[in-house]
């Protein structure tokens, strides 16, 4: 039996990860760890551990007497935060990893870095500035236009984002965050209006092994966010999209032609309906990816979009069916979820299958 450990154990992300694993056609034994005292206790792990946070003294030897205690085999990390800490101390963890190299999980989690590279590479990217100063924010105006589209240059969940169509706008968002001593730096990037998409891939040695691409349409609570943007979808779909395909292919292997482990790749459409590269999730799933695990089982009773799943295949190294490289699902298949309401599978206006919304059930869904 497989032991593994999940970080970040108790948000959605680890939770959609784990459940993805309780599907598959193998028992895993599943250990979560939880920074926040709260969440703790949501974590859908076999056991589950309070550690310190990644950015606090401790956290990696917290791991590894976990490791040692759980006689843990691989860990995976799921908060940005963990990834980079975990990444950067990969030669200290006592259990193996499948990440991209420590310079490309650098690079995928600064935001001008990697939009730089795009652009070098002629690789479709908003335009960006890198905000230092009240200048940079005016200069961002007379060369990007009205409106600009305002984020932190680092973090995910759409940290720090914002449009703002003029300088004063702009210039009180970025203070106001600063005034509240998050440490931010910012960027200001073309305000991109078309489609809201993500591309979930999988890599070993520069070779894709498999990839599925969404469209996101509407967020958990928008009206709470000035962008709108909430960090997770409430309403998605699987979509076939052949340049989304190429430019996010591209994008990756422009980072890292070795590239090992998860890409997950967010693009945005122009107003010429080019889908333009915004950032990679180097190392970590995307919120929901039991959507994907979820209607491979319903559909097709197999696994042969659960990521997680195929994800700790290749890290420990082991065969794999014939997978497709692109539009694995078919399109036109929609998640649909908000808080406390289970998720629906949804095609052709008809429900597919629905997670379970009972007390006592835990497995997650309803197959």
């Amino acid at each position: 039996m497989k032991r593994i450990l999940v970080t970040g154990a108790g948000g959605p992300a680890s939770t959609n990860f784990i459940l993805s694993l309780r599907i598959v056609p193998e028992s895993i034994y599943i250990v979560g760890v939880e920074s926040n005292r709260y969440r703790v206790h949501l974590s859908q792990a076999d056991r589950t551990y309070h550690v310190p946070r990644a950015d606090e003294e401790g956290y990696i030897e917290a791991l590894n007497n976990i490791i040692r205690r759980e006689k843990v085999e691989f860990v995976h990390p799921q908060p940005d935060i963990e990834v980079r800490a975990i990444s950067e101390n990969r030669e200290k963890i006592e259990a193996e990893t499948f990440l991209p190299s420590k310079e490309t999980v650098r690079i995928c989690q600064d935001k001008f870095e990697s939009a730089s590279i795009w652009r070098r590479k002629n690789i479709p990217t908003p335009k960006t500035i890198e905000i230092r100063e009240d200048g940079d924010v005016e200069k961002a105006f007379e060369t990007l236009g009205s409106p600009i589209w305002i984020r932190a240059k680092h973090g995910a969940g759409g940290r720090g984002s914002s449009p703002a169509y003029n300088i004063e706008t702009a210039i009180a968002w970025i203070r106001y965050w600063r005034s509240r001593g998050v440490g931010w730096k910012f960027i200001a990037q073309e305000f991109l209006g078309g489609r809201n998409i993500a591309f979930h891939s999988l890599w070993r040695s520069g070779e894709l092994i498999m990839s599925m691409a969404r469209e996101r349409l509407e967020y958990i609570y928008p009206h709470l966010a000035p962008s709108g943007i909430t960090g997770t979808p409430s309403v998605q779909r699987t979509i076939h999209d052949e340049e989304v395909n190429r430019i996010a292919t591209e994008a990756v292997l422009a980072i890292d032609k070795e590239y090992n482990g998860i890409a997950c790749v967010d693009l945005r459409e122009n107003d010429e309906k080019v889908p333009c590269v915004t950032e990679i999730n180097a190392g970590r799933m995307f919120t929901t990816s039991f959507f994907f695990s979820y209607a491979s089982k319903k559909l097709f009773n197999d696994y042969r979009c659960n990521i997680p799943y195929i994800y700790l295949k290749l890290a420990y190294g082991e065969s794999l069916p014939k997978i497709k490289q692109y539009n694995v699902l078919p399109e036109g298949l929609y998640w649909i979820r908000h808080i406390d309401a289970p998720a629906r599978l949804v095609k052709d206006g008809r429900v597919l299958g629905a997670m379970y919304n009972e007390e006592g059930r835990d497995k997650g869904c309803n197959l």
